[in-house]
């Protein structure tokens, strides 16, 4: 039987004591995992590793021993409670082993949970969990969680005072984020509100979410689109001393102003053209990025836009003799005195 939607969700948080199986497959494999361990805490419960509860096996060994994942099904725990066969990372060529061990099973024997990568619809591996009366099968595609599931998520990890707002922007964090960079995100979360009663907030998701790759150069994007030329030296040489290139700063001071270019370009405004960006931003840095592009205005910052693309061709152009920082240097002071008054 296949799942999908908010049938294979439920079950995830849910799963039914009495099934034979259940194949979870798809291209992601932390967004599998992930979903993997969640039916297995839910099956199973607390203390499954240590009451030797829950067997674990690779896919590939299925190949030489085929009798290895029936004995597991079939082989009697020390201690009570539901018990669990793991066969991580199974291809169609476990099909055989898998497929005994499914028509052998008898209420009682261990729940068979296998994983897999991304299958066709002709695979025989799924075709198996699909087809048989007492198996399920559930595909998982690279969709962005539903709001459920990231309160799922939040409340798994203790995480319950949770505003409208942030809850919103948490959302907006999963999309763009992949599973396993949200869940650490999550997770870091959970530490920096430990023993702290309060509303989760939105500098708290600040402080905590990944840092996009612009931040790394956050100090010279500021001074440049804050008209701070006189900085601009010092910090050029603290990043060169760290290794950073010209093309690469050049790059980076290039997306920072698409940036600005886009909430600045927006119809309803700077204030909801940050809201539109991707990864979203939030606290103080989204303050910072509204008064820039409020400065700067779309006009001003096509021409920087401009000046920007022609530095990164002559940064790369082959017949280029002059030190490429002191070119890169040039534009930055070039745009750090575009607003003053002429």
């Amino acid at each position: 039987m296949k799942l999908a939607g908010r049938d294979a969700e439920s079950y995830f948080a849910k799963p039914d004591p009495d099934r034979t199986g259940l194949l979870i497959y798809g291209a992601d494999a932390m967004r599998v995992a992930l979903k993997r361990q969640q039916v297995i805490a839910a099956l199973l419960g607390e203390g499954a590793e240590e009451e030797m509860r829950l067997t674990r096996m690779p896919g590939a060994d299925l190949r030489g021993d085929p009798a290895l994942l029936l004995d597991a099904v079939k082989a009697v725990g020390f201690f009570p409670g539901p018990r669990a066969v793991f066969v991580e990372a199974a291809s169609d060529a476990a099909t055989p082993a898998i497929q005994s061990a499914v028509q052998e099973w008898q209420p009682g024997d261990a729940q068979i949970i296998v994983t897999a990568n991304q299958l066709k619809a002709g695979s025989k591996l799924r075709k198996l969990f699909e087809n048989h009366r007492n198996t399920l099968a559930a595909g998982l595609y690279d969709d962005p969680p539903s709001r459920a599931e990231v309160e799922r998520i939040l409340s798994a990890s203790g995480l319950r005072k949770v505003p409208a707002d942030s809850m919103t922007a948490l959302s907006d964090l999963a999309a763009a984020l992949g599973p396993g960079d949200f869940a650490r995100t999550v997770e870091k979360l959970s530490l920096y509100k430990h023993g702290d009663e309060t509303d989760l907030s939105l500098d708290d998701i600040a402080a905590c979410a990944p840092q996009s790759t612009e931040a790394a150069l956050d100090d010279i994007l500021n001074v440049v689109a804050e008209q701070r030329d006189a900085e601009i030296g010092p910090l050029l040489n603290r990043l060169q001393a760290q290794g950073t290139t010209a093309v690469t700063l050049c790059v980076g001071v290039a997306r920072h102003f698409r940036m600005l270019y886009t909430a600045a370009a927006d119809p309803g405004g700077p204030a909801s053209g940050v809201g539109r960006l991707r990864p979203p931003v939030y606290g103080p840095r989204r303050d910072r990025i509204i008064r820039q592009a409020k400065a700067w205005g779309p006009i001003e910052l096509e021409k920087a836009l401009t000046r920007l693309t022609d530095t990164d061709l002559q940064l790369r152009s082959a017949g280029q003799t002059a030190p490429a920082m002191a070119i890169m240097e040039r534009t930055l002071i070039w745009l750090a005195m575009r607003l003053r008054p002429r």
